[in-house]
């Protein structure tokens, strides 16, 4: 099987690189060879490539810089993947997407599961829902993966910032009303991996069983303030840590307050998602 990954250089990109070798041929192209805001480019691409599976973890994730962007936003995250589905369609291939908590308007306390309302309260997650509705109504073989509060050893993330003011501050405020379940890069590219095992596995009839929306995010919830707690000590720093609000921390973009998401369906389905703070270890070892 011949599988486009698009994003290769990105934190999840990245990773489904490594972990994707044992699926097929992978063609792992980045924003050099695949832009995602040149639709024309995305087109050119898939139809020189010719896949079977188009794997897709490339986005436009400045959250903030999206509100006053959003021409470029809705492009890379709503148009160029409707434009990836009409290829695949074309080609009679599936395609993986990821998509995010923050199509959730945050409202409700409770883990949200993959059939509850969504309302984005941000332009980047109304952009991210817009994309997730143009692969489903194309009508092709697809898996949407919705993630959240993802970090990794590479790129720009929540995780490499804090380390990085931990060692030149004694102190930090972060903000601790904000609930949400940190995932790391590489747990997204493993369990991605192991689902298309079993769709390689299971063929064509696996796909229009299993087609659909999974949400793909740590197990456990915590907040920002207390994973950076847990980032201070696993790095064994010795800077403190202060809760604020988030009113106490204005930003352009507004954010939900409670995003955490089941992710009941995946793990009844397919396989086992660690807990927030395991995968935390197991990454900054």
């Amino acid at each position: 099987m011949k599988v486009l990954l698009t994003g290769s250089s990105g934190q999840v990109g990245y990773e489904l690189a490594r972990s994707l070798q044992g699926i097929g041929e992978v063609v792992a192209v980045d924003r050099g060879v695949m832009d995602l805001s040149n639709l024309d480019q995305v087109r050119d691409v898939i139809r020189s490539v010719k896949p079977q599976l188009i794997v897709n973890p490339a986005a436009y994730t400045a959250v903030d810089e999206a509100e006053s962007k959003p021409e470029l936003c809705y492009r890379i995250n709503a148009e160029a993947p409707a434009v990836m589905a009409e290829e695949a369609k074309a080609l009679g291939a599936a395609l993986v997407h990821y998509s995010t908590d923050y199509v959730f308007d945050g409202v409700a306390s409770s883990p949200r599961v993959e059939d509850d309302t969504v309302g984005p309260v941000n332009l980047y997650g109304a952009s991210k829902l817009a994309g997730e509705q143009a692969i489903e109504a194309a009508g092709i073989p697809h898996l949407i993966f919705r993630t959240s509060w993802v970090y990794g050893m590479r790129g720009k993330n929540f995780l490499l910032t804090m380390l990085r003011l931990a060692k030149e501050r004694d102190e930090l405020r972060v903000v601790a009303d904000q609930h949400g379940a940190p995932t790391w890069s590489r747990t997204v590219a493993d369990v991605t991996a192991q689902v298309l095992s079993q769709a390689h596995a299971g063929g064509r009839e696996w796909w229009v069983q299993n087609s659909g929306i999974y949400h793909l995010s740590a197990q456990g919830q915590t907040t920002w303030h207390e994973f950076t707690q847990a980032i201070v000590e696993e790095a064994g720093l010795h800077c403190k840590v202060l809760p604020i609000s988030s009113a106490d921390y204005p930003t352009a973009a507004q954010r939900p307050m409670h995003s955490v998401m089941s992710s009941e369906k995946l793990m009844t389905r397919f396989c086992h998602l660690p807990d927030w703070k395991d995968a935390l270890h197991l990454c900054m070892r």
